[in-house]
């Protein structure tokens, strides 16, 4: 998958795609079916999403609490195994933020990025202010030579599929029903980082990973599945992850620290990502730790018996 940038500079080999638009945050099952539909519009031209980067909420409001789902490279990760071909990742800027829905249209879709074919939901809207619509993009579509396909909204159940409601169930500790709309299990990825190394002492240890910029599920404890993406360790794994602030430890930034089941390595620097299977429990501050320990070899059999099940 080639990630573009500009839709300014474009090499002739990354003209002529048909894609799907929108921030796709979460890559929800919703999300999927506008790649499909775009997949099936014009099954000889590349099939391409075209996504911001920073998200628009972000640049708007930089100083909002965090609500991403995934960070850019998790995105990129999820679109490419879903066989997009080209990531419009364009710059979200000033500029852009700037362009009219009739500009956006002309100088981003026909005539910038060259675009054969586009797909959006039928609640999308483009250009400064919000002000097109996916009926205005028809238009404008039939003006300036591209087709224009507006999916319909997918429901599971009676709830809406959306990455709001999605946000909402991984508040209430509920990762099967955000799985259920996701349409794969929600995933944290990133780096693995330096921590207090608590968890060595305690023969738990664990792999540290920053989550801030992204939504945070409830705090507690999770059992997870976990892939090592790089480096000598790279494969599959089971564990038990803590997502929180460790209250018995002072006053701290959120973070998820897994504990990989049957393993010995060292992971520091190495990418991974972990998918929330099941809630075990939320956060306590235990009176000692010893009773820190015995709680945490039950999660760690609870996680397994729960994880071996699926």
């Amino acid at each position: 998958m080639r990630i573009i940038r500009d839709h300014q500079f474009v090499s002739s080999d990354d003209r002529g795609a048909t894609v799907a638009i929108g921030n796709f945050d979460g890559v929800h099952i919703g999300h999927q079916a506008v790649i499909e539909i775009a997949r099936n519009a014009a099954p000889d031209a590349p099939l391409g999403v075209m996504t911001f980067e920073p998200h628009p909420r972000e640049y708007f409001a930089p100083d909002a609490p965090p609500f991403r789902l995934m960070n850019a490279g998790a995105k990129a990760n999820r679109l490419e195994k879903l066989g997009v071909e080209r990531l419009y990742e364009l710059n979200f800027n000033a500029s852009l933020s700037g362009l009219s829905a009739e500009e956006f249209a002309r100088d981003v879709i026909a005539k910038g990025l060259g675009l054969t074919h586009v797909v959006v939901g039928a609640d999308f809207c483009f250009g400064k202010g919000r002000t097109g619509t996916s009926v205005m993009l028809q238009e404008f579509g039939q003006r300036f030579g591209f087709g224009v396909t507006v999916a319909k909204l997918v429901e599971t159940g009676d709830k809406q599929v959306s990455s709001t409601n999605i946000r909402a169930a991984l508040s209430e500790g509920k990762p099967q029903e955000a799985a259920a709309m996701l349409g794969h299990l929600h995933r944290i990825e990133g780096k693995v980082i330096t921590g207090e190394q608590r968890g060595r002492e305690l023969g738990y240890p664990t792999a540290n990973q920053d989550t801030s910029g992204l939504h945070q599920p409830k705090f507690g404890v999770y059992a997870v599945f976990v892939d090592v993406l790089t480096g000598p360790h790279k494969g599959s794994y089971q564990g038990a992850a803590s997502i929180g602030v460790r209250p018995m430890f002072g006053e701290n930034q959120p973070n998820c620290e897994t504990f990989l089941f049957d393993f010995k390595g060292d992971l520091y620097g190495e990418e991974i990502s972990v998918a929330l299977v099941d809630y075990l429990r939320g956060e306590e501050n235990f009176d000692s730790l010893e009773a820190l320990i015995t709680q945490m070899d039950a999660d760690c059999a609870r996680a397994r018996a729960i994880l071996d099940a699926r």
